[in-house]
């Protein structure tokens, strides 16, 4: 089964092309009401991955999430090839609804080349054969719960991930802003760099901004709570791979105005810092 969903997450990431420059994805249901995010950045990047010549490795991503998508309707993504220099690529994606923007986007592109480095050290936490993988809820208790939640916690994910420090979902407490979890698409995809980029991208955007809600002992499930990302960014640093471990490792240092601010960082399992995210959401308490 999970074989099937990791396929599916595959699909969802080939474009149809239309033009040169115009490409059509589809949707798939996650259980939420609308698009999810990080699909919507996934084929972002690749369409615009698209356009380039593929020794150009994507190294940044981003963008502004401007309208809700209707997970009913096809994506079409429209690519502008901004400039193409000796080194770098630049190329503006635009996603488009029933004739509406519903994301804009830039990548950035660059040929390879080999320097000086240095990086951030991996944090000390368990392997992810030491944490035990998330239970699912038993159909009598998805029953109790407002059907948006019954969609999203009933519908199997292609992701798996591990939580360092395991939360409850529907009463979760106060705690700080940081949070550490292990994460790898379910089934081997195969070793086109380009796909697992686009694979990150729709993964980076599970669990980024929850972390600004930590400190209130609210989540995406409190039934009051509106939610919603209205930008992200994702840097690209050293090659990797999504169906083997990642940690992505979480903060928010801040967050005021309906609006909370989370970074990451996503690690391999031998401490190589391969990519970097920010992202400021929407947290607003809505009258009950």
């Amino acid at each position: 089964m999970l074989e099937n969903h990791v396929a599916e997450l595959v699909d969802l990431l080939h474009l149809e092309r239309l033009e040169d420059n115009l490409f059509r994805g589809q949707s798939r249901d996650i259980g939420t009401q609308f698009v999810f995010g990080g699909q919507v950045l996934g084929q972002a990047l690749a369409a615009a991955q698209n356009t380039v010549d593929p020794i150009r490795e994507a190294h940044s991503l981003h963008a502004y999430f401007l309208r809700a998508g209707d997970i009913d309707a096809p994506i079409v993504y429209s690519v502008e090839r901004t400039r193409d220099g000796g080194s770098f690529s630049s190329r503006r994606v635009v996603a488009i609804q029933h004739g509406q923007p519903i994301l804009n986007g830039s990548v950035s592109f660059q040929v390879p080349e080999k320097s000086f480095e240095h990086q951030s050290s991996m944090p000390e936490v368990p392997a992810p054969e030491d944490i035990e993988p998330m239970q699912p809820l038993s159909a009598e208790q998805l029953i109790k719960l407002p059907v948006k939640l019954q969609r999203w916690l009933g519908v199997d994910s292609p992701i798996e991930f591990r939580h360092v420090w395991p939360q409850d979902r529907l009463h979760p407490v106060k705690r700080p802003p940081i949070q550490h979890i292990w994460f790898r698409v379910a089934a081997p995809v195969d070793d086109s760099p380009a796909l697992h980029r686009a694979l990150l991208a729709y993964a980076s955007d599970f669990n980024l901004i929850g972390t600004a809600t930590l400190p209130h002992g609210i989540s995406y499930y409190t039934h009051n709570v509106q939610m919603a990302s209205l930008d992200h960014a994702l840097w690209f640093h050293r090659p990797f791979r999504v169906d083997e471990w990642l940690l992505y490792s979480f903060d928010s240092p801040t967050a005021q105005g309906a609006r909370g601010f989370a970074r990451g960082q996503i690690f391999s399992r031998d401490g190589r810092l391969v990519a970097s995210t920010a992202q400021e959401g929407l947290i607003r308490l809505r009258g009950d």
